[in-house]
């Protein structure tokens, strides 16, 4: 495991490289690490910014050289979208750092925790500036899965079934899927960064309790219509504190014809 001081080094290490380098725009850090980092499990994400579009794939490739130098565990390069990719370094320590490599012109912002390190001209600073302000007026800044609430009553009815067919698996994998929905909705309440969202800890504590209870102690089919049960009526009450979500009466209609309640008492 890596120290502080040995994350910091990386840190410094890698910022002196890269700005070197012609291509490159400016650096922006992102996440924990602005403002102080979580923990000592917390690794390094950057932004690495062109000035053109048609540089990308060059600064993609000078950016991995310069980590190849410093001996990492593992490289993997993966392109998010057109003009936009992502490098993730293992160092052989643990440290892991997320580096997206973007065309100025590209920039956004998707949370608050965002600091310019590097800037060659002035451009990068003034893109993520103006980018700031367009997040900070979003009404909603943090968009949940589109129709999330319907997908988790689609997921609801077909649990059900496969509860009937004793298909414990299948049942197990709807289940997930309708936490995932649920915590969307929460983390969506509370403002937190639902974009690479992870810090559940810190979501409601009274939430998080509810929430892990509907983990079966064992895999059974009562235990799994216990749970669902207790999902059910924690995603209602979400959805209950949401200014953006609803569950409409046809909805209420359809999941009405799918009751966990005594259901499987004979299996």
């Amino acid at each position: 495991m890596y120290s502080s001081e040995d994350r910091d080094t990386y840190f410094t290490s890698t910022i002196e490289k890269l700005q070197s380098a012609s291509l490159i725009e400016g650096i922006i850090q992102l996440g924990s690490g602005v403002i102080g980092y979580k923990d000592m499990h917390s690794d390094i994400d950057l932004m690495v910014c062109t000035a053109r579009v048609e540089d990308v794939e060059e600064t993609k490739n000078l950016v991995y050289r310069t980590f190849r130098n410093f001996n990492p565990l593992y490289i993997k390069e993966k392109q998010l979208r057109e003009n936009i990719f992502l490098i993730i370094v293992f160092m052989g320590n643990s440290l892991e750092f997320n580096v997206s490599i973007v065309p100025t012109e590209l920039l956004s912002v998707k949370s608050p925790l965002w600091k310019v390190v590097f800037d060659k001209t002035g451009l990068v600073s003034e893109k993520m500036k103006l980018e700031n302000e367009r997040f900070n007026h979003k009404l909603f800044k943090y968009a949940v899965q589109d129709d999330v609430v319907f997908e988790f009553f689609y997921c609801a009815m077909k649990l059900y079934k496969e509860l009937h067919r004793n298909n414990l698996i299948y049942a197990l994998k709807m289940l997930e899927t309708m936490r995932d929905y649920t915590l969307q909705i929460q983390a969506s309440n509370e403002n937190k960064k639902l974009h690479q969202f992870k810090a559940y800890e810190t979501l409601n504590p009274s939430f998080i309790q509810t929430y892990l209870s509907t983990y079966p102690d064992q895999i059974t089919v009562e235990k799994l219509e216990a749970a669902a049960i207790i999902l059910k009526e924690l995603f209602t009450e979400t959805v209950g504190q949401s200014e953006i979500q609803t569950i409409d009466h046809e909805l209420r209609r359809i999941l009405a014809l799918y009751p966990f309640s005594n259901q499987f008492a004979t299996k």
